[in-house]
């Protein structure tokens, strides 16, 4: 199957956004995948002192949550600063088919806001964080759709290299 991009619009998403939401399409068929066959006890390994796969999951999901909060024109709530706090911490009976889960669920709930997004509403300001720094709607969406795919590509080196060394084990 071709990638998402290349699958043709995405039904009911305005045109403005399309990329967005094929970019984040395509980060949840893609951890699928690469999720596949993935050892529970490698989930939250470092490699190279670099972040866990657990992290990379996590962290995908809060930048979606927090992103859209802040293009809905609102400050974090004390659920979301927590969640962040937690990003790249196990958590007990965490899975990384819960994880897989969470993250698709997150990307389901962001192509229907974009559902009920007008072109007009794309170029409002917006605020990000304390020091609210500027940004607008569409700059908040494009952002979570490509840091999606940035941590998806740091997630995709990790997996690789901790399956390899499974492999050798065996």
């Amino acid at each position: 199957m071709p990638e998402a991009w290349l699958r043709g619009a995405v039904p009911g998403i305005p045109l403005l956004l399309q990329p967005a939401a094929h970019a984040l399409l395509q980060s949840a068929e893609d951890l699928k995948i690469y999720m596949e066959n993935f050892r529970e006890e490698y989930l939250w390994e470092k490699v190279a002192g670099r972040a866990a796969v657990g992290f990379h999951i996590q962290h995908m999901t809060g930048v979606i949550d927090r992103l859209f909060s802040y293009a809905a024109g609102k400050s974090l709530n004390s659920k979301q600063l927590e969640y962040l706090k937690k990003e790249g911490i196990p958590g007990p009976g965490l899975t990384s088919q819960m994880l897989v889960d969470t993250f698709e669920n997150k990307v389901m709930q962001a192509l229907a806001i974009f559902k009920s997004t007008t072109a007009e509403t794309l170029m409002e300001p917006r605020y990000v964080g304390r020091k609210r720094l500027p940004s607008t709607v569409l700059g908040l969406y494009f952002h979570a759709a490509e840091h999606s795919q940035r941590h998806l590509g740091q997630l995709l080196v990790t997996v690789s290299v901790l399956k390899e060394k499974e492999d050798k084990q065996v």
